[in-house]
């Protein structure tokens, strides 16, 4: 596929950290490309894996940063999750192990949530882990317990090129002690892609995801007609795009070199 593959997009799906900041620090190009985007009568929405916040939370973020959308144009994969219980497992009450953000983000939608006995176990990405909600977790789990997990990332990317254990590594947590794995459902999950697909309105082929990581942004799009492009301003570099069986359908150094050629 060709860079001018571009033009035909009327969405842009942008991923956050290392594809429009990075860290608290807004790329000097990012602006740019939101401004081309909307000139040109296109529309980009935001979507992000890291269910340990809000989506008020991001929101604030991208106000701060002198982006200001509407809530629509946010999207979180903790969204997907309630999306997907309240289609398939309408009353089922559930046990949420998150940040109280995340907690919060499921009494919104009027989720059922319990601490003792539930029906499904959500296991999300938690900065405020304890042992004693990682045990109640197991204990239902083993007991036959629907169990999912909201984004499946190993590590969070941090300020000054560090990383702290994600949703993904505690389910190898939970899996060493019961045996039993979670389906995921933010990227690069099936789920995502329709939801995203079913939430723009747009048709896959007028879709594109555009992120810095191989195993979650590019490979959300894989097999599909969404558009794929990499950008080389955050995780991903050349030789592990060599080294991946996930293939992006477009390269690029940054956002940059889209609104060049929109």
């Amino acid at each position: 596929m060709t860079v001018d593959k571009i033009k035909e997009i009327k969405c842009f799906i942008l991923d956050m950290d290392g594809t429009i900041y990075l860290g608290n620090q807004l790329f000097d190009f990012t602006k740019d490309f939101l401004n081309k985007v909307e000139e040109t009568g296109r529309e980009y929405y935001f979507f992000t894996n890291n269910s340990s916040k809000s989506q008020q939370a991001y929101i604030d973020k991208l106000g701060n940063m002198g982006i200001h959308i509407e809530p629509k144009q946010m999207m979180i994969s903790s969204h997907v999750m309630i999306k997907y219980l309240k289609e398939k497992h309408p009353g089922k009450t559930i046990y949420v192990v998150g940040t109280p953000s995340l907690i919060n983000e499921f009494k919104t939608f009027n989720m059922p949530l319990v601490d003792e006995n539930p029906d499904i176990v959500i296991l999300g990405f938690d900065t405020t882990l304890t042992y004693e909600k990682i045990s109640k977790a197991c204990h239902y789990i083993r007991n036959g317990c629907t169990y999912y997990g909201i984004n499946p990332d190993w590590n969070c990317p941090m300020e000054g090129g560090t990383f702290i254990p994600d949703c993904g590594s505690m389910a190898k947590l939970v899996e060493a002690s019961t045996g039993r794995f979670p389906e995921f459902f933010g990227k690069p999950s099936k789920h995502t892609l329709d939801y995203i697909i079913k939430e723009t309105g747009y048709k896959p082929e007028e879709i594109a995801i555009v992120g810095d990581r191989l195993y979650t942004d590019i490979a959300v799009a894989d097999g599909s007609d969404v558009t794929s492009i990499l950008v080389l301003s955050g995780e991903s570099t050349l030789e592990d795009v060599e080294a991946s069986d996930v293939k992006p359908d477009i390269i690029l150094e940054s956002l940059k070199d889209i609104t060049e050629k929109l």
